[in-house]
């Protein structure tokens, strides 16, 4: 039955976003399917919006992103995959825009002077749009992003794993299991760097196997055996940034032999080049470095919220989303992932997860403020659930972000959730996520910290309440003025989502 109703869905998505032909690439993340259009006026985001199985859309200048939420969208893009390579091959002509007949009437009143005027104004907003959203460092940080979010959901099972396993380590239950659940648990953080190195290759355009090959040295027990700057290296030295350097460094050593070997020997000399190079400049230089640089995260991340946890909470919470807003969060991935690495937890996630926690208070207050907006409180009736388990982009851009002054506020209560787990933080009791990706009430399984099980938990939870409490409080009493509460009090059409700039699944 689950399997119809995604396949249903997938047929219900198709035509809206102009048929099979209009598609040239498909991929989703944790929570959107994300596909490549060939023709952007075909899309009918209306009636994208209007589905049921449909928690909101999402517009950068690469992709058009349909938000499903976590497991609908892994089920959803293989029958849409189906569906796109169905239509292909009996031959489905690709739909054609269609004009209302009021702008038909429209566009025949004016001359088509005016009416090429008009298009070559468009064009530029709409290149204007995109050269803001396609700054060097964006398109940088959603490589980032596209090498690191592939490997969430094996983070987030491992992750739960590990803190299954030592919820059985702490009560004594099933010794027997206990090593085997360790395994389980470690053995992909143990070869974390080759995965991030066989998809930076892939990202930037050389052979992924390649880089999976250099960056597999830096787990390699026997790099023990090498001195470098004057000390032993260590398997793993330099982690999943070392292995980043590492295969962007073969794909380039790479690029430069398919530019110069001849082809006759490409298949021998290419890939033995590329390994040695890569590999010895990696042994003897990156590996230091890059564990110098994993070093300084993690004693910095330990020290900032040692010492200052409350502040940095307040700040760290209250800025995450405008950091969604613009792309910009996406640097903090290889970040969470190095601390995972390093201490098997990210102190950062449960902090910045408190600014979806402001959010959900946001909507309850703008629910609350509005009783006669019909429309606009069957949006948030729809979006809260999703907004509880973390998945905030049906709130932001269907609800806070287009009012404006509650999405503000919604900082706000993140930042007041942020500094209570931060202050909890510098008090000594430390804890973090195991995995990235989850947030809200999704991320209570993959706590974990010396407190104890219980204590985390208790934190977590009592940062969740004070980011409801204080978003829904700031917003109802400071997230309207007198115009807006007049005009926006009444029966009216559902708030339109804003496209935001390029984002990516919140982590938080």
């Amino acid at each position: 039955m689950s399997t119809d109703k995604n396949r249903a869905t997938a047929a219900a998505i198709l035509p809206l976003v102009g048929g099979p032909d209009n598609i040239s690439s498909i991929a989703h993340c944790m929570t959107r399917l994300r596909i490549a259009l060939h023709d952007r006026s075909l899309v009918e985001d209306a009636a994208l919006r209007a589905l049921p199985a449909v928690l909101g859309v999402v517009e950068d200048d690469d992709t058009y992103q349909i938000v499903l939420g976590p497991g609908t969208v892994a089920r959803v893009t293989p029958e849409f995959e189906a569906l796109v390579e169905q239509g292909r091959s009996a031959g489905h002509p690709p739909r054609t825009a269609v004009t209302p007949a009021s702008a038909v009437s429209a566009v025949s009143a004016v001359s088509a002077v005016t009416a090429e005027e008009l298009a070559a104004q468009g064009a530029a907003l709409k290149q204007a749009q995109k050269a803001r959203n396609s700054t060097p460092v964006k398109l940088f940080l959603r490589r980032i992003a596209n090498i690191f979010v592939p490997l969430i959901p094996a983070l987030i099972g491992c992750g739960i794993i590990a803190g299954l396993n030592g919820v059985l380590l702490n009560t004594g239950w099933l010794p027997a299991v206990v090593p085997a659940l360790a395994a389980i648990a470690s053995g992909f953080m143990s070869l974390i760097a080759v995965f991030v190195g066989y998809n930076t290759a892939k990202e930037f355009g050389g052979t992924p196997i390649l880089g999976g090959a250099v960056a597999a040295i830096i787990v390699f027990p026997g790099v023990a055996k090498i001195d470098a700057f004057g000390q032993h290296l260590s398997p793993g030295q330099g982690g999943v940034l070392g292995a980043l350097a590492a295969a962007f460094l073969a794909v380039r050593v790479e690029k430069l032999c398919r530019r110069w070997v001849p082809e006759s020997v490409d298949a021998l000399v290419t890939p033995t080049v590329t390994v040695l190079v890569s590999g010895l400049v990696t042994i003897f230089g990156l590996m230091f470095l890059a564990g110098e640089v994993s070093a300084a995260i993690g004693s910095f991340a330990t020290w900032l919220l040692a010492t200052g946890g409350a502040f940095a909470g307040l700040v760290l919470g209250g800025l995450f989303l405008p950091l969604v807003m613009l792309g910009l969060h996406q640097a903090l991935i290889p970040i969470h992932t190095t601390l995972i690495e390093q201490t098997g937890n990210t102190a950062l996630l449960p902090i910045l997860a408190m600014a979806g926690a402001g959010q959900v208070g946001a909507a309850l207050a703008v629910y609350c403020r509005l009783p006669r907006n019909r429309s606009l409180r069957t949006t948030i009736r729809s979006a809260l659930p999703a907004g509880f388990l973390g998945v905030g982009e049906p709130l932001i851009y269907g609800v806070s972000l287009p009012l404006g002054r509650p999405f503000v506020t919604a900082c706000v209560g993140g930042a007041a959730g942020g500094a209570f787990v931060g202050l909890c933080n510098q008090l000594g009791v430390a804890f973090g996520a195991t995995a990235i990706g989850p947030s809200g009430w999704a991320l209570f399984p993959l706590l974990d910290g010396p407190s104890g099980m219980g204590l985390n938990l208790a934190i977590y939870a009592g940062g969740l309440l004070v980011g409801y409490l204080v978003g829904f409080a700031a917003t109802y009493f400071f997230g309207f003025t007198r115009p807006m509460l007049t005009e926006l009090n009444a029966d009216q059409e559902p708030i339109p989502a804003t496209a935001p700039p390029a984002t990516e699944p919140a982590m938080a």
